[in-house]
């Protein structure tokens, strides 16, 4: 692999931090170009949160995590810090070899009155579960860059993340959530806080409005048009 990017003509990265980690692997950083991931801004957007509650069974404040039942996105600190925010709902969309783990975890916590794992749900079904929300949080040991993230932000759902992958190129205000330390106890005290100082949604979506589908294409198109280009 380092090989061939070596020798490639050019090369993509999603955050600044994947480049920076491509360059370390031996990878020609003059030639890494970053190329932020898109979010569709029709298809995800802010709604009536008390009535995308309400069709998941909620009427408290509602936590959400996305991504696969793996340890590498650390779900099981989510459900951990469930245990210091008695008032919220926490729902994990995903599937994955850790559901018996996360399973047992939610019992012996005492939280299955308040912790849910959905499965696998469709991509198109992300947004309402999303615009449910009023957190959206997940403890990352690594990403790139979330696409995740970026969804939640259209929604007008502050997000509460490690510091991994792109997560500073994202949070760069404090409406758009709290980037913290991957420990359960940190994760309570920023969900907590995001709970007590809730933003507006449109203040929220902000943080993605930079990452449209219409910017992805045009930086694309241009780094190919480039490299096609240059070998003319």
């Amino acid at each position: 692999m380092i090989a061939a990017g070596q020798a490639a003509d050019g090369l993509l990265a999603v955050s600044q931090a994947m480049r920076h980690d491509m360059a370390v692997l031996g990878l020609p950083e003059a030639g890494i170009r970053v190329h932020h991931t898109g979010v569709d801004l029709d298809r995800f957007g802010a709604r009536d949160r008390a009535a995308a509650k309400a069709a998941y069974g909620v009427a408290g404040p509602l936590v959400v995590s996305l991504g696969a039942l793996i340890p590498r996105k650390g779900h099981d600190i989510v459900v951990s810090a469930m245990a210091s925010l008695p008032a919220a709902t926490l729902l994990i969309a995903g599937e994955g070899p850790a559901r018996a783990a996360l399973t047992a975890q939610i019992a012996t916590l005492g939280l299955t009155d308040r912790v849910r794992l959905l499965g696998s749900v469709r991509h198109d079904d992300l947004p309402a579960l999303l615009g449910a929300a009023d957190v959206m949080a997940l403890a990352s040991a690594s990403e790139g860059l979330a696409n995740a993230w970026v969804e939640a932000l259209a929604c007008g759902t502050p997000i509460v993340i490690t510091g991994a992958g792109g997560a500073a190129e994202v949070v760069t205000e404090r409406a758009f959530g709290r980037i913290t330390e991957r420990s359960a106890s940190a994760f309570a005290e920023a969900i907590g806080d995001v709970l007590a100082n809730p933003p507006s949604a449109q203040d929220v979506r902000r943080g993605a409005e930079r990452f449209t589908w219409a910017a992805n294409t045009a930086a694309l198109y241009d780094h190919l048009a480039g490299l096609v280009s240059a070998r003319r």
